[in-house]
């Protein structure tokens, strides 16, 4: 299991109260942001996301850690009749309404406020649940999956993009550089919140991924898991299912 990194160290808040305050916090440049530090190839990779979940023909999709609503609105191109976006982070969640709002998705897509590790939906209730860079700010990782892997359908998909650490030379070399020196400073550069960016490479390079996440995901009850490394190995692609 990854250990436990927080945004603020000297908070007295749990981590779900921490990352809940840093993302209301950034999330007025966060799109923009995130663009400049990946140089734009996460549209590329939640693109193989969508392909994912389209080739299982969902009529109804929940997109946890939603942000800002960029896979949700990526997932209207499934041709769902509903799709969720959940997310703990109010400020995050407008955003993601104004965007949905002037690409006329209202009838289709609803952002909900709400917690991952208790989520307000009954069992077996989503065709397919996505995640998309915000699994590792889970406070309870497994007590997360257990609650996702309750609401999706049997035969369901659940797919999550997460970042992931290069293991070849020079990649793992030259990630281990731009995530410690350039994406921090990038952050403190762009970003009311000094620490926000600081805390997301941290907690990147400490999180489970490949085979180790992969075994989670088994442990807490998924089956048919493939782990898809992207870009050299900086992202990584996972699919499950549920008997």
């Amino acid at each position: 299991m990854s250990e436990q990194v927080t945004p603020y160290k000297d908070s007295n808040l749990g981590k779900k109260e921490q990352v809940t305050q840093m993302f209301d916090t950034i999330s007025g440049n966060y799109d923009g942001l995130n663009r400049v530090i990946s140089f734009g190839i996460d549209v590329k990779w939640r693109k193989k996301v969508l392909q994912l979940v389209s080739e299982k023909n969902p009529e109804n999709i929940l997109d946890i850690a939603t942000g800002t609503g960029d896979l949700a609105i990526l997932m209207a191109k499934t041709k769902a009749k509903k799709i969720i976006g959940l997310d703990i982070s109010a400020g995050m969640l407008e955003v993601g309404k104004k965007k949905i709002a002037e690409r006329k998705l209202d009838t289709i897509i609803e952002m909900v406020i709400g917690d991952s590790e208790q989520m307000p939906f009954p069992d077996n209730h989503f065709d397919a649940i996505t995640v998309s860079f915000g699994i590792r700010n889970f406070e309870t990782l497994d007590k997360g999956l257990t609650e996702i892997l309750r609401v999706l359908k049997p035969n369901g998909i659940f797919v999550i993009l997460e970042t992931s650490v290069p293991e070849k030379t020079p990649f793992k070399q030259g990630y281990a550089f731009y995530t410690k020196y350039i994406l921090p400073l990038i952050g403190k550069l762009f970003s009311k919140d000094n620490v926000a960016y600081g805390y997301l490479s941290e907690s990147a390079s400490v999180f489970p991924y490949g085979e180790k996440l992969n075994n989670i995901l088994r442990k807490n009850g998924f089956i048919d898991v493939v782990a898809m490394p992207q870009t050299f190995g900086v992202a990584t692609i996972y699919k499950a299912s549920k008997k």
